[in-house]
């Protein structure tokens, strides 16, 4: 959706650099779109996973005032057959609108389709071993001393 993001078999190739340099990295599947790719989640997570990825999250997609009207025009020009199932699929997980601004439900959802979501992320992050406990080695950093810059407050 997004015109100049990266493929997705390049967003895998760069987790698997990253993570093949010792850096963590986390697949974050979103936004999840109800009935357009939300029967993908368990081939990104395992593809994520395979490229070395630790862990993993989700956002369902969030219809703001301001992307409402483009997303449901270019909704009904690609998928005219399936668009009004996926607004109906979305405002199933917001309380009967499009969008939910309440702080801790806004990226998630609530309701049955929501819940479902969360629960097959959780199952297959929990069959992968994603989103264990990792503590970052931080000792391997140290701020560079640049010269006019502001001395430190310890």
């Amino acid at each position: 959706m997004e015109p100049r993001a990266a493929a997705p078999q390049r967003r895998f190739e760069t987790i698997k650099r990253l993570s093949g340099a010792g850096i963590p990295v986390r697949v974050l599947v979103a936004p999840v779109i109800p009935v357009l790719n939300d029967s993908q989640l368990e081939t990104i997570l395992e593809r994520g996973h395979a490229a070395g990825a630790t862990s993993a999250g989700y956002i369902l997609l969030r219809l703001l005032q301001e992307i409402r009207n483009l997303f449901v025009e270019w909704l009904h020009q690609h998928y005219t057959l399936k668009a009004e199932h996926v607004l109906a699929r979305i405002r199933d997980s917001r309380r009967g609108k499009d969008y939910d601004s309440r702080f801790g439900v806004r990226m998630r959802g609530t309701g049955i389709y929501a819940d479902l979501i969360a629960k097959r992320l959780a199952l297959y992050v929990s069959r992968l071993g994603l989103n264990a406990e990792s503590t970052l080695d931080c000792t391997q950093f140290h701020a560079p001393e640049l010269p006019g810059q502001q001395l430190s407050l310890l």
